[in-house]
């Protein structure tokens, strides 16, 4: 099995692509007129866990140079990655009703 070896080009961009969701979930957070945390609506929670589990991808695939590697290895990785995206998006929903409830 031969290795291909991500370029620098191609790592440049997609630190790009990464530094620019990041700046997207930063953008999403809410301050009030007293400078106080609000919950995140649903709409922009969904936002930061859809590009974050872009970017997560793009970590295993690229960095981790994933995409040469066997389809259980990916599978493992991006499983593993969406068991806890989900984790997360149920816990926000939990909280969310407790609020709201």
């Amino acid at each position: 099995m031969t290795t291909t070896h991500p370029t620098t080009r191609r790592l440049v961009l997609t630190w790009l692509i990464l530094m620019g969701l990041t700046l997207v979930s930063m953008i999403s957070a809410q301050l009030d007129a007293d400078d106080q945390w609000l919950a995140l609506p649903l709409w922009s929670a969904l936002l930061v866990l859809i590009s974050t589990g872009f970017k997560a991808h793009q970590v295993l695939m690229i960095y981790l140079n994933l995409r040469v590697s066997t389809p259980g290895w990916k599978g493992a990785f991006i499983g593993l990655a969406i068991v806890i995206l989900g984790l997360i998006l149920s816990g926000y929903l939990a909280a969310r009703a407790n609020l709201l409830g």
